[in-house]
């Protein structure tokens, strides 16, 4: 029994006593249950050693990357201190043989999720929503006829839009030997047969990504999200891909802001091509009547007018030189013939 601190709110008496057995605080004065769920949460012995450390139950929490506790029977490292080799590569085998089909599945998929997310730096979030995805498509049966890394890869992009990463299809089918035909057919598979529902990509998640890239700064940052905010209350993002709607908003705010980029720049960080991007961006100014004027080397007229005549006069030059030509080497036939 040990006193605590808290007072009864029955008498107002600091006289309260714990119960470990039944886990209840009382008070000794007036005889009121002050608390009845109370938790233990030390160990369930007492440790005299170092060694016993080993009697603890407690672990890691099993997850969809660590579904469970595979049974292994022994390590190369353990070929060294076994006397019979043959009869412990004979239960090596028979063990794997005994492991069902799902479990093979699952822990070659697994490692092919683990080393892609690795790739594509997805954080453990993400990583565990798309083992999540792929454990009941494998229960399911949705994997059978399928390839394993065509669904890990639908699998991931899937994890990615629930999870708001700004990771497009063409960087999964780069980071993969997968086009992007089939990533896109797994990944509609999937959320169609385990009915996912899955809400449009937010293209705000795209600017910082983009703008890091680029090396723009944050006011042309916040300037881009605003345009977007705007775009979006005018809905102006129905129907459109949110990167390329993203880049063209970051495309107007550096132009606003007077930050040197090429159209090609923001294309290739994007992953559009000028075209779309140049469609995003007549779109945005002329819907929200935004100012900004791209960026042309400023010539005088005298000095066009005068490079016009010049290359007039060349032509010209060059077409009375070949009817001359033309005029001289037909005289000379006639006089040929005659």
């Amino acid at each position: 029994m040990t006193e605590s601190k808290k007072k009864c709110p029955e008498c107002g008496m600091n006289h309260l006593s714990w119960n470990k057995d039944k886990g209840e605080i009382t008070c000794q004065d007036c005889g009121l249950v002050v608390d009845d769920k109370l938790f233990d949460f030390g160990p369930e012995w007492r440790e005299h050693d170092a060694s016993d450390v080993s009697k603890r139950r407690t672990g890691a929490p099993i997850t969809y990357l660590q579904p469970g506790v595979s049974t292994e029977v022994g390590n190369k490292s353990d070929l060294y201190s076994v006397k019979n080799r043959s009869q412990f590569f004979r239960l090596r085998k028979w063990q794997r043989r005994s492991s069902t089909s799902i479990e093979q599945n699952l822990s070659q998929a697994l490692t092919e999720l683990k080393s892609l997310s690795s790739t594509l730096s997805l954080p453990k979030s993400a990583e565990e929503e798309a083992a999540r995805i792929y454990t009941l498509a494998l229960q399911r049966g949705l994997v059978k006829g399928r390839g394993i890394e065509k669904m890990v890869a639908g699998s991931i992009h899937a994890a990615c839009k629930l999870c708001d990463i700004p990771k497009t299809m063409s960087e999964i089918a780069t980071a993969t030997e997968i086009t992007k035909k089939d990533i896109g057919k797994t990944y509609r598979f999937i959320t169609r047969s385990l009915q996912i529902k899955i809400l449009p990509t937010d293209p705000i998640s795209f600017l910082s990504k983009f703008s890091s890239a680029l090396n723009l700064s944050h006011k042309t940052q916040t300037d881009a999200m605003r345009i977007l905010e705007r775009a979006q209350k005018h809905k102006l993002l129905s129907g459109k891909s949110p990167n390329s709607i993203a880049v063209a908003a970051l495309y107007v705010s550096a132009l606003m802001n007077k930050e040197k980029r090429t159209q090609q720049d923001f294309a290739n960080v994007a992953r559009v091509t000028e075209v779309t991007l140049r469609n995003r961006y007549r779109e945005l100014i002329t819907e929200l009547g935004l100012k900004c004027k791209k960026r042309v080397k400023k010539t005088s007229r005298k000095k066009a007018t005068g490079k016009t005549v010049k290359k007039a006069s060349k032509k010209t030059s060059k077409k009375v030189a070949k009817k001359t030509v033309k005029k001289s080497v037909k005289s000379k036939t006639a006089k040929k013939k005659k």
